[in-house]
């Protein structure tokens, strides 16, 4: 879907955060504190200036995370397989978050992407970085 941004607004709240590349812990903890509070906020809520934000954000922290951290490559499925069971928590769990069983169940064999609004809400139920989900 191809959002049309009102620069001026844009412009308005790039000046409010002042991104740029994160090169220190502390930038990528500040930026993952902007993270969190928009996710709280709800990305159902966001304006498209804000969902391109947003998406810088995740950008950023992505980035810096990729340069700094060894993580092993481990699919989205798996990583929400692996933290249902560290929690002991069921796929009935996420049914807040997914809608149904179906849906749960095609996320986590595989056979289903998940959508950015799903990444949102398992970050905060896990209370986890979105980029682990993204």
């Amino acid at each position: 879907m191809l959002m049309t941004i009102d620069n001026r607004k844009y412009g308005k709240l790039l000046a409010k955060t002042l991104p740029r590349k994160i090169e220190t812990e502390p930038e990528n903890e500040h930026y993952l504190q902007i993270i969190e509070q928009m996710i709280d906020k709800g990305s159902d809520k966001f304006s498209p200036e804000e969902h391109t934000l947003f998406d810088l954000f995740v950008t950023l922290v992505s980035d810096f995370e990729s340069r700094n951290y060894t993580l092993p490559d481990v699919s989205s499925n798996d990583r929400i397989k692996y933290l249902l069971e560290e929690k002991g928590l069921k796929q009935k769990d996420l049914l807040p978050i997914f809608g149904s069983e179906g849906i749960i169940s095609e996320v986590l064999t595989g056979k289903r992407k998940l959508t950015l609004r799903h990444a949102n809400e398992l970050a905060n139920f896990f209370k986890m970085p979105i980029d682990l989900f993204v």
